[in-house]
């Protein structure tokens, strides 16, 4: 397994290509290979939402956490891995002229494509900066609410990642956030490949892993609000599997293994 620094090196690269790439060319498999293909796999209809923009949905979503975000007019929202600015634009339309809205993404491609969509629609109040989910260019206690969207498994260091948004929560702010965990034995050759890495495969914990995580960040009032099963089409793995022995693959059958979105909420306490 590649080291943390490359593993953010394989997503800089794999996401900055994406961002180059128009909307047809960004859902197409053929242009992006199996990164773009997994996400149209996982992606949720944002079409009817207030706020969505076709030029900043790129399909690599996983879930919708603005609906169970409860943000209310005037809350400062901050949107990890805000990509091409989908979901914050989204979470501005609930926020209002009066709230503010920061999106946070380590790969420079897209916080570029993210403002230039911010500057044709004239949002004043959102903006889009450059950092690690684990080390947040915002200060502490400047969040009401954290959203992100198949992201932080993504993340090497999923606690640290945590306590990062522990931190730039306000006391009683609260997190919504979509995200890929497994069940089961993934084949370790499979959790290796560049691509499953890139496309939230390799990088996702378990459920269990992942609720601990969070709570063992402070963070209380944790519940799974919605959970789904994704099941990757066989030709789109048809590929892969070549990589894997048959070992491997019978191990990951007995253990039923299963890729599943969860929507996640958590609060901070007042005190």
């Amino acid at each position: 397994m590649e080291s943390a620094e490359q593993i953010k090196a394989i997503v800089r690269e794999k996401y900055g290509r994406l961002a180059s790439l128009n909307e047809a060319e960004a859902s197409s498999c053929c242009n992006s290979n199996v990164l773009a293909a997994i996400g149209g796999v996982f992606s949720e209809d944002y079409t009817t939402l207030p706020g969505y923009n076709p030029d900043a949905d790129l399909n690599l979503g996983c879930g919708l956490p603005t609906q169970y975000a409860g943000i209310r007019p005037g809350d400062v929202v901050v949107d990890l891995g805000s990509g091409a600015g989908n979901d914050a634009f989204v979470a501005r339309a609930e926020t209002g002229a009066e709230g503010r809205v920061i999106g946070v993404d380590m790969t420079s491609e897209m916080i570029e494509r993210a403002e230039r969509n911010r500057a044709r629609l004239g949002l004043a109040n959102v903006e889009f900066r450059l950092g690690e989910i684990e080390n947040l260019p915002v200060e502490s206690a400047t969040a009401d609410v954290v959203i992100s969207n198949c992201v932080l498994n993504l993340v090497p260091d999923k606690a640290k990642a945590y306590a990062e948004i522990y931190r730039i929560l306000k006391p009683g702010g609260h997190f919504s956030i979509s995200d890929i965990v497994t069940a089961g034995e993934i084949p370790p050759r499979l959790r290796a490949m560049a691509e499953m890495y890139a496309g939230c495969v390799a990088g996702a914990i378990s459920k269990e892993e992942y609720l601990r995580v969070i709570e063992s960040a402070g963070f209380t009032s944790v519940s799974i609000v919605r959970e789904k099963q994704i099941v990757i089409p066989a030709e789109l793995i048809g590929h892969l599997i070549a990589a894997v022995t048959p070992e491997e693959v019978e191990t990951m059958q007995k253990s039923k293994a299963a890729i599943f979105s969860l929507t996640v909420y958590g609060e901070k306490a007042r005190t």
